[in-house]
């Protein structure tokens, strides 16, 4: 059953950027303090309910010199944007199984501005990713866990993961759409089954959108209206390859009149368009279409990105010899 209508206002309904974190895979998270200070004040006047900041990697598995800060989110290079954070709007950072160290980097929430942490897992590493988000919630964060790939994953294998974080002290479980191979029909319909299972635990949803066929929005708003709350967006998609769902888009779409687009047209204007113009690529192409449409990962078409190949049909036959 839906909820809600395209008049109504959902309360449970939370907008998270990504900007940093997902579009920080285009640019090697090399973002200047500027660009980042004034997103966070135009998140805060938008009404964006958390803003996700980057990555909290392992200093030890990548070397601090070959990226930006935001790949490791220190404690003092957040501080330095956000001071206390005063404000209403949450701050959110994300730490890969795998990939972090998690007992060391994190302080307790008492002693940190990061109010939540999104703990992203692919689906045979669930048991880990519920030993990190045990870990966290113990410290006092607010816990997510984002499950990626599930296109490539069964449907007891989905609801094996969903039964495990029902049972966790995770606060929200995301829906991925890892390599943008979802449709409307087939988003909603893992979405309902996400949303019955988080229901039944006093848990919420959210859900993730990739861009490859140009459905990141349609995909968006239609988990939305089975039940999905929490509702992942960058500025102008800036994300990985085909990016994502555009914030403008759902700032324009969401009725609760906390939400205001003005403030993100105007950041546009100053900062997302120079750095277009500085020669940062993301967004829909062929590439990035292909990959979605073969529900594979996308790295193949970023690297035809980045040789700035233009012979589509020889690299789409490519993919189709490797199926």
């Amino acid at each position: 059953m839906r909820r809600g209508n395209l008049m109504s206002v959902r309360e449970d309904v939370k907008l998270l950027d990504a900007t940093i974190r997902d579009g920080g895979l285009c640019n090697n998270f090399e973002f200047t303090d500027e660009f980042v200070t004034e997103l966070y004040k135009t998140n805060i006047k938008s009404g964006v309910d958390y803003m996700e900041f980057g990555y909290r990697a392992s200093r030890e598995l990548f070397r601090e010199e070959d990226f930006g800060k935001w790949k490791f989110c220190k404690e003092e290079d957040l501080r330095a944007i956000v001071g206390s954070n005063i404000s209403d709007m949450k701050i959110s950072v994300m730490a890969d199984v795998g990939r972090c160290d998690y007992r060391k980097d994190f302080l307790p929430k008492s002693e940190s501005v990061v109010d939540m942490v999104r703990v992203a897992s692919y689906i045979h590493q669930i048991p880990a990713a519920i030993e990190m988000i045990e870990y966290l919630h113990e410290l006092g964060y607010e816990t997510a866990c984002n499950i990626m790939a599930v296109t490539q994953a069964s449907s007891e294998q989905i609801q094996s993961a969903l039964e495990m974080l029902c049972r966790s002290s995770a606060d929200v479980i995301y829906l991925v759409d890892s390599y943008g191979a979802f449709f409307p029909e087939n988003a909603s319909e893992l979405a309902k089954v996400y949303v019955a299972a988080a229901d039944k635990a006093g848990k919420r949803v959210g859900f993730h959108a990739h861009n490859n066929q140009s459905l990141a929005f349609a995909n968006t708003i239609e988990t939305l209206s089975y039940g999905v709350s929490y509702l992942d967006a960058t500025v102008q998609g800036m994300g990985r390859g085909a990016g994502n769902c555009a914030t403008e888009l759902l700032l324009g779409f969401l009725r609760n009149p906390k939400y205001n687009l003005y403030s993100i047209l105007t950041f546009i204007e100053k900062h997302m368009i120079p750095l277009r113009q500085q020669g940062i690529v993301w967004g829909f192409d062929l590439q990035y279409m292909f990959t979605g449409q073969l529900n594979r990962h996308p790295r193949e078409a970023i690297q035809f990105t980045n040789d700035q190949r233009k012979d589509y049909c020889e690299f789409y036959k490519s993919l189709l010899d490797h199926l």
